[in-house]
């Protein structure tokens, strides 16, 4: 099957390997993977700024470069969340009317195009520890992401997954919420952090880098010794 695959803006800019692993995870699932290397932003950050108009040129940008009529794997629940759920919002009516149409049918996160689609849960993966998936905002209430990504670390060998009480709440981050909000948004991402702490794993799993880079800044100040991994990274793993 040949896909067309999107990496988030903050996968690109603070931790491109990811990029890499996605790439490598979906070939060893059969796929072959196009990455348009013009490709920036789904329009997200716009969006949810209020700033519609410079999200609907962000958007039509990424409707130009993919090709609606493959499956378009994202590496997050919140690009691909705003493509599902968003676009009919910015293009609704519009000439691009059909084009995000059919796309929205065919954009899934990298979890959800694995178990959903292709039917594939056992990548051979090997990973060391003790971990948490984390679930996101966007994620469950977005995209219905939940068992998808269980399903595919349970199958990976030496990883052991923990669950806590307090998985269905936010991290903090939000977007600019974390900006327009600071204090509240450190605030709920220490309570992720003791909660991590109080479990006594060590790696963080989650299907949004977004997510793990604002837990990773709070950490980071508290002094606390986290590995944060996007699901990709522990898919692609062979230790």
């Amino acid at each position: 099957m040949k896909i067309d695959l999107f990496i988030p803006c903050f996968i690109d800019q603070f931790n491109p390997q990811t990029g890499f692993n996605m790439v490598k995870v979906l070939e060893k699932a059969g796929c072959q993977v196009n990455y348009n290397i013009e490709q920036t932003c789904c329009g997200l950050s716009a969006f949810n700024a209020g700033k519609w108009y410079e999200a609907r040129q962000v958007s039509e940008k990424l409707l130009n470069e993919i090709t609606p009529d493959r499956n378009l794997v994202c590496g997050g629940t919140a690009c691909a969340g705003m493509i599902r759920n968003s676009y009919d919002l910015l293009f609704q009516n519009s000439s691009y009317h059909n084009k995000f149409r059919q796309l929205q049918k065919r954009t899934f996160e990298l979890s959800e195009f694995l178990v959903d689609v292709i039917k594939v849960e056992n990548l051979g993966a090997k990973f060391s520890g003790k971990a948490i998936f984390m679930d996101t905002c966007t994620g469950l209430n977005g995209c219905h992401v939940k068992a998808q990504p269980r399903i595919l670390l349970e199958q990976v060998e030496g990883l052991e997954l923990v669950e806590i009480n307090i998985q269905n709440e936010c991290c903090g981050f939000g977007g600019s919420f974390a900006i327009t909000n600071p204090d509240l948004s450190v605030h709920m991402g220490n309570k992720k952090l003791d909660s991590f702490k109080e479990a006594g794993v060590q790696n963080i799993i989650s299907t949004d880098y977004s997510c793990l880079i604002h837990l990773k800044s709070i950490a980071n100040v508290k002094g606390l010794s986290f590995n944060f991994l996007h699901i990709a990274d522990v898919l692609a793993s062979s230790n």
